[in-house]
């Protein structure tokens, strides 16, 4: 195993994001009666699939996500989950789970008319990738994951409550938000205030969850990236949908993710972590990896969680570039 995991350090000429671009197609899907979801696709459209999934659950989709592939050899694949972004309705918790999730992007698959594809996807975007390919192993190429989440309840528990080991102050404005007698349990204080129908309690409860997660996101303490994470679209998929998925344990069995690693596991992959993830701490991908000997484990020394950080960058586009040239 440890012949398949390295370190590296975000020092030198490190590889930044392919210049900006914009799609040439995209489009609505109603994938059923509730949510409608939208999707984009740039690069070459001849080129190999690569499909993205983002974050969160809930966090959208971003300029900058299009730009981890070389558009000149990829055909990139982008959409909105359930919920999020530019779907409809935003922050929608009716009829969003793990497995309508993956039949959303079969649904998209045939839509475009795509045999197999790269997937390609970051914290809970590691987490469907993983379920979709689990499901689905035939119609995928190979694996690019990064900041590993298998929505287990410590990794849960880490997220609510473990991450004011190191963001004490973060962490005690985002309990501050709940009322002293209801912190026993911020998960369900949280949802209490994110499921209402009173905008004058959702959306506060949402900028403080959104805030407290942006905040913890970097190495180093990204004014932007919190601005970002704060604002009232993005905070609303976020934090609703994340309690949702965490309040039911992502929608899998007991460690349904690593159970079923066999599936997948003559597919290749490499796996990207920051040494300083504190939102996916490395113990994860470490244990990921330890069922999955065969895929690449990259631990970046200078990193937190962010897919933004110039070493995880380096390592994803490195990571897409090889999955580009193999044979």
């Amino acid at each position: 195993m440890t012949s398949n995991l390295l370190t590296s350090q975000a020092a030198g000429q490190l590889r930044p994001l392919f210049p900006p671009l914009e799609p040439h197609r995209s489009g609505r899907l109603a994938v059923d009666a509730i949510h409608e979801i939208y999707w984009e696709e740039c690069g070459n459209p001849g080129g190999i699939p690569v499909l993205f999934l983002h974050g969160g659950p809930g966090g959208g989709l971003s300029p900058a996500h299009r730009r981890f592939f070389n558009p000149a050899y990829y055909r990139i694949i982008l959409f909105d989950q359930r919920g999020s972004g530019k779907s409809t309705p935003l922050g929608e918790v009716r009829a969003n789970t793990t497995q309508l999730l993956i039949g959303d992007i079969e649904q998209l698959r045939e839509l475009l008319g795509v045999r197999q594809w790269l997937v390609f996807g970051g914290s809970w975007g590691s987490t469907l990738a993983l379920a979709y390919g689990q499901a689905h192993p035939d119609r995928c190429l190979g694996f690019v994951l990064r900041g590993i989440f298998l929505c287990g309840p410590d990794e849960i528990d880490w997220f609510m409550n473990g991450m004011r080991w190191f963001y004490p102050e973060v962490h005690n404005a985002f309990a501050g938000h709940i009322p002293e007698a209801e912190r026993g349990d911020l998960l369900k204080a949280y949802a209490r205030r994110l499921f209402c129908d009173d905008p004058a309690e959702y959306l506060p409860a949402a900028r403080a969850w959104a805030r407290y997660e942006g905040s913890c996101s970097y190495l180093q303490t990204n004014p932007e990236a919190i601005a970002d994470f704060s604002a009232d679209p993005v905070a609303l998929g976020v934090a609703r949908l994340e309690a949702h998925y965490f309040l039911n344990g992502g929608f899998f069995g007991p460690d349904q993710l690593i159970g079923s690693v066999d599936r997948i596991r003559h597919l290749p992959a490499v796996i990207v972590q920051g040494r300083y993830d504190m939102v996916c701490p490395p113990a994860t991908a470490l244990r990921l990896h330890e069922k999955w000997p065969e895929a690449r484990l990259e631990i970046v020394t200078t990193a937190g969680h962010s897919a933004l950080e110039p070493g995880i960058t380096d390592a994803l586009i490195r990571a897409t570039e090889e999955f580009r040239l193999r044979p």
